[in-house]
């Protein structure tokens, strides 16, 4: 998978409790918390366009062919 070349912040508000069992099944996994959410929001991504994601593609053309 490549590598993306920027980054950005996104905050995200949780319960400190569900925040805590998620930081240690992370860690269970050897991943951050952060691979673990980058990954889940290109799940999300792929799911919705139908089929992979391509880094490369601005986002106009990303969205292009959604309704």
């Amino acid at each position: 998978m490549p590598t993306e070349e920027r980054t950005a912040r996104l905050t995200v508000l949780i319960d400190p409790r569900k925040k805590a069992v998620f930081e240690r099944l992370c860690a269970q996994e050897d991943q951050t918390p952060s691979q673990v959410v980058r990954r889940l929001i290109r799940e999300y991504i792929e799911q919705r366009l139908g089929r992979p994601w391509k880094p490369g593609e601005t986002v106009e053309e990303t969205l292009r062919d959604l309704p």
